[in-house]
């Protein structure tokens, strides 16, 4: 029987890149989600992971499940909406891989498991959750090593913990920071010198399907990101540089920061301004990723990562990114 790699959360920024990596090598897929996707929709089948999973296909051992299925945006949802699908989410999707004998997941949690500090975090750091997010992520990451542990000698469970994912269909920090700068303008939140773990989004899919390969059974746990972790002002330099930007950067006081966002989340309702969302700018997410180099070599990097993402998106044509 062919191998079939399983796909939670296929439609979504990862997924979606994730599933088009694995098509162009010819590899089976199935795509399970919520949200129809824009491309590969004879791959895809509707299902919540909230509920129950079943599917028609005949699955064995060799499957591959990739569990990317999350609410992640934060702040931006109710806290149980990330409880909800991020932990009982996790606990099906490892029913289902106990039902159909499937030995192996990749599981794509997040940095938010070590919480928000200065210090410098690795795979050894004690995860300390600050946020309904990170918290309902470290949870599930004890669902998928319970699975693990329960046929230790066959399964192979790989966390990975990625930074700040950026690429096409991002729409994230990233996508905010180019569409400023293509403006004119750009407020540093507070300081210059803000780390920022970070990893474009096909180097990220490079390693899930590397680890995917050829782990062996077991706990696999790696932060995705770029070593040493890029200031905020190189990420700037970078991005000016390559859309030949002159636009002006200004360093805001923190505290005015905090005023306006009051004003502008309280009064407007704008939640790109909420204060949590101001605070976790202006903090270093300084990511040690020591462990994913010595496993695999990026192909792009952050200067290389941002350029592709320009040429494909046609950025000096556009002036705009997405």
């Amino acid at each position: 029987m062919k191998r079939t790699h399983i796909i939670f959360g296929g439609s979504g920024f990862i997924g979606s890149h994730l599933l088009e990596a694995l098509e162009k090598n010819n590899l089976e897929c199935l795509n399970l989600d919520i949200v129809e996707p824009t491309s590969f929709v004879e791959k895809y089948v509707y299902k919540d992971v909230r509920n129950q999973i079943e599917t028609e296909h005949l699955h064995s051992s060799k499957d591959i499940i990739f569990n990317l299925a999350a609410v992640h945006k934060t702040p931006g949802h109710p806290s149980n909406e990330y409880f909800e699908t991020n932990i009982i989410g996790a606990q099906n999707v490892c029913d289902f891989a106990r039902e159909n004998n499937i030995n192996t997941i990749v599981f794509t949690s997040s940095i938010a498991v070590y919480g928000t500090y200065e210090e410098q975090k690795n795979e050894a750091t004690l995860p300390m959750p600050d946020i309904p997010y990170g918290i309902s992520k470290l949870n599930a990451e004890y669902i998928h090593k319970l699975w693990q542990t329960e046929n230790p000698t066959n399964r192979r469970l790989i966390i990975i913990r990625p930074g700040v994912v950026f690429g096409k269909y991002e729409n994230g920090n990233f996508t905010r920071l180019i569409n400023s700068l293509s403006k004119g303008y750009f407020f540093y939140p507070g300081r210059k010198d803000t780390l920022k773990g970070c990893i474009y989004v096909k180097d990220l899919v490079d390693l899930i399907i590397n680890r995917a390969l050829e782990a062996k059974p077991g706990i696999e746990v790696i932060n995705a990101s770029y070593h040493p972790s890029p200031e905020l002002s190189k990420i700037v330099k970078t991005i000016k540089h390559l859309t030949k930007s002159k636009s002006r950067t200004i360093t805001l006081p923190s505290k005015l920061l905090f005023l306006a966002s009051w004003v502008l989340h309280r009064g407007f309702g704008l939640k790109s301004f909420h204060s949590n969302r101001i605070k976790k700018l202006m903090i270093s997410n300084d990511i040690n990723a020591e462990k994913m180099k010595s496993l695999i070599q990026p192909k792009y990097g952050l200067e290389i990562g941002i350029k592709d993402w320009l040429e494909e998106t046609n950025y000096l044509k556009n002036k705009k990114v997405y």
